[in-house]
């Protein structure tokens, strides 16, 4: 009978353990999922400039407030916006241009932070070139990454400044190494962005003339696009992103140095520490407007939206009229 007892014994205390680690392990669990998915679709592969959105793992930003950010690699802010549409993604980290055609062709879009307020594009052409205007450009045969990039569309945005159209240019698809035909000769001048020509100049890029889009029409690089459906119904979620997104943005612009150097472990082209800070910098400055130091980073300028969407219909690049104050809301972004 004792013999029987120690074994009732052992047996409920086996019972026990394995009942206290199967507790033990659903509360892992549920603190777990208590983490909401949120997913991202970016333009372009997680790249340095990025940094801030790469390293919850490490920082926490959206963590802290209870979400688990999940980047979607791209190929194009067009390619972000198909994502959102699709949901395969919540929201679509992406440029206004591309926003534009998809507006153009009826998507019920709303934009919900300015990532980049500054426009970063750009047109360089060598010193020795002389131009220095958009005006020198006439006759010119101007290099873009392709015919569908934001290159080709800032370039168009800078002629019609300048009273030009694309006729009155010869542009010419150079690809990703836009700056070797640059250097080589085979045109007279070629549309980049800010980081692009930092890339040109560390490969041996000479000196140069920078016609900075921004002096034009500085409209806004990146921002933060969902459907209305997503808006509507997800609003706590999209604000608690908004402000992981924006903490994570203000760190860093307060700490660069920290950023490059965990770009190194996150960023799919950040091998180079030295590079990774100078690119961080670029994109810091890019992320900061007269709107954000007045009202806080990623507030939206309405007013120079619609300017731009304007000019994209005037260049022909959209058929239709649209009306941007349907489509801004500045209600998710946190108040300072």
């Amino acid at each position: 009978m004792r013999l029987k007892a120690f074994f009732i014994m052992l047996v409920l205390g086996l019972i026990v353990i394995l009942t206290s680690c199967g507790d033990e392990s659903d509360q892992a669990s549920e603190e777990k999922g208590e983490l909401e998915r949120v997913r991202v679709a970016n333009w372009s592969q997680l790249i340095s400039e990025q940094t801030n959105l790469l390293v919850d793992e490490e920082k926490g930003f959206f963590q802290e407030h209870g979400l688990d950010v999940e980047v979607i690699p791209g190929v194009g802010g067009g390619d972000a916006i198909k994502n959102v549409l699709t949901g395969k993604a919540d929201i679509a980290f992406t440029d206004p241009g591309s926003l534009f055609f998809s507006l153009d062709q009826g998507e019920k879009l709303k934009v919900i932070y300015n990532i980049y307020p500054q426009n970063v594009f750009n047109v360089v052409s060598l010193k020795e070139s002389n131009i220095t205007t958009p005006k020198d450009l006439k006759g010119k045969t101007v290099g873009v990454y392709s015919l569908s990039s934001g290159t080709r569309q800032n370039l168009l945005v800078l002629l019609h400044q300048a009273g030009l159209t694309e006729e009155d240019v010869e542009i010419v698809e150079t690809g990703l190494l836009n700056f070797a035909p640059l250097m080589q000769g085979q045109v007279d001048a070629t549309a980049a962005t800010d980081t692009g020509l930092y890339t040109g100049k560390q490969k041996g890029l000479g000196e140069v003339n920078v016609m900075e889009v921004k002096d034009y029409l500085n409209f806004p690089s990146d921002v933060f696009v969902v459907t209305e459906e997503t808006y509507e119904t997800k609003k706590e979620l999209l604000t608690k992103f908004l402000a992981g997104y924006r903490a994570s943005a203000a760190w860093m612009i307060q700490s660069p140095e920290e950023a490059a150097e965990l770009a190194v472990e996150y960023a799919i082209d950040g091998k180079n520490e030295e590079d990774n800070l100078e690119i961080i910098k670029l994109r810091n400055a890019s992320s900061i407007s007269e709107s954000t130091e007045k009202s806080g980073l990623g507030t939206i300028d309405e007013e120079v939206l619609q300017e731009a969407a304007d000019t994209y219909k005037q260049l022909g690049l959209i058929e239709n009229a649209l009306d941007m104050s349907e489509v801004i809301s500045n209600e998710l972004i946190p108040k300072e």
